[in-house]
């Protein structure tokens, strides 16, 4: 099948190249021609494992191309994928700007019919203004004469929601062994036709099961929210009860294994930590919420959800100062991990930006190690403090982990990426000024204080 898909973001790429792996063909275009170079030439802007071999893989069979085109994009595909970002907009909710955007480009150049699939995340009742927004592109061609518009069919186009259950870091395995494939379509015959090609497109995911759900458009819509809430809901719950564990003396990993083990609720989402960030969790949960005010209602499980998470990336920081005090001056802090969760170098929302950004204005330095997220946190980092820049002089990042720790007062430990699970305990003590750690994702077991560790985690 002949697939375009609009935007070169994390979504966009591994949408484009994983359908190019099964041998469709696949153009992938972004506004921004920097992007589309580095494309070109075999770079891969994002962090994801396996994604720079699938990308590589199909430009050389020709199965997958990049373009700034957006003309060539909309003619090429048969389905049009849109993939255009959504951050938080000023009022909560989600900013439509670049998927509308998306949506008058291909009202602007279409000249058969479409199956524009949406692929980012929206409110429910976006597929409304997005046909709304290409028809307006249509209404205004036909005003102005353009050749062919006139013999087109009424319905020239038909609106599919095809939500994202990507996780970062496995996103490609995500694609392609999904889990579920949700599908909702327009009503009428353009509706039929889109929901018939796209179960011929995801025909090689189901060979063991049928993955596709069918539903309206709206549910569709409805479904990446609510399921995003739940497991930003499950996070924000068992740090409300590793908080209270800690105060009881109880070791709330013992508590998950017991709750886990009941089937109804589970093993997954139920860490104890500093709270999520990412992408999706925050922007999403503010979205659902910001979407209920509008219908005048409030969502208030969530609107606790948010406050208990935001809440939570000081906990660390408030372990630091009853052992240090307020004034940290002259204390350096060895940090591991900075992007929001490992195997992704994702800086948004990352509970590190918040701990790091605290211990530098009470006067601490800190030296950061991350395996991969270390330039994009250069940036945020220094966005942060851009109203204090004087106190960037004290931040410092290096190349290894063992860099980080030499001669700090302490180990605080922010993403838990598997390189950190196993250190020599030995090196690490000689290394530190004193053997202490604070873990913000209780990577190790408690037993390590039998080698002569004090170790401060979560709930633990």
């Amino acid at each position: 099948m002949k697939i375009s898909v609009l935007g070169t973001g994390y979504v966009g790429l591994v949408t484009g190249s994983c359908l190019a792996e099964i041998g469709n063909e696949v153009v992938c275009f972004d506004i921004d021609p920097r992007k589309i170079e580095v494309l070109r030439e075999g770079g891969v802007p994002i962090h994801e494992e396996g994604l720079p071999q699938l990308i590589e893989r199909n430009v050389r069979t020709g199965r997958l191309s990049f373009t700034d085109d957006v003309e060539r994009a909309v003619h090429h595909g048969d389905l049009v994928f849109i993939a255009a970002g959504t951050p938080p907009g000023t009022d909560g909710g989600a900013d439509l700007s670049f998927v509308l955007a998306a949506g008058r480009s291909i009202g602007c150049h279409m000249r058969s019919f479409k199956i524009v699939v949406q692929k980012s995340t929206v409110p429910v009742g976006t597929s409304v203004r997005l046909r709304a927004a290409i028809e307006e592109e249509l209404s205004r061609r036909r005003g102005e004469g353009d050749a062919g518009a006139g013999d087109w069919r009424q319905a020239p186009f038909t609106v599919v929601s095809n939500p994202e259950f990507l996780k970062e870091g496995a996103a490609v395995d995500d694609f392609m062994r999904p889990d579920r494939i949700v599908v909702g379509t327009e009503p009428g015959e353009a509706g039929t036709r889109a929901r018939d090609a796209m179960v011929r497109l995801y025909a090689p995911f189901n060979r063991q099961r049928d993955r596709v759900i069918h539903m309206d458009v709206k549910a569709a819509e409805f479904t990446k929210y609510a399921s995003n809430a739940m497991l930003a809901t499950r996070i924000s719950f068992m740090n409300e009860l590793a908080n209270l564990a800690e105060k009881l003396g109880v070791d709330i990993e013992q508590v998950r294994r017991g709750m886990g083990s009941d089937p109804r609720i589970g093993h997954g989402f139920l860490y104890a930590g500093l709270g999520y960030g990412g992408s999706c969790f925050p922007k999403d949960v503010q979205a659902l919420v910001h979407t209920a005010a509008t219908h005048g209602q409030r969502l208030q499980v969530l609107e606790a959800v948010r406050t208990v998470n935001e809440a939570q990336k000081m906990v660390l920081v408030e372990k630091i100062v009853r052992r240090f005090g307020e004034q940290l001056a002259g204390r350096r802090f060895a940090v591991w991990g900075l992007a929001f969760k490992p195997d992704t170098d994702d800086m948004r929302e990352a509970p590190s930006r918040a701990v790091i950004k605290a211990l530098l204005v009470r006067g601490a330095e800190v030296v950061a190690h991350d395996p991969v997220a270390t330039s994009q946190a250069r940036e945020a980092i220094a966005a942060d403090l851009a109203d204090t820049p004087d106190v960037l002089e004290r931040m410092r990042y290096v190349d290894s982990p063992m860099q980080a720790v030499q001669d700090a007062d302490a180990l605080v430990i922010l993403t838990e990426w598997k390189a950190f699970r196993s250190p020599s305990f030995s090196a690490l003590k000689n290394a530190l000024r004193q053997p202490l750690i604070f873990d913000g994702r209780n990577l190790y077991e408690p037993d390590i204080r039998e080698q002569g560790f004090d170790y401060l985690a979560i709930g633990r």
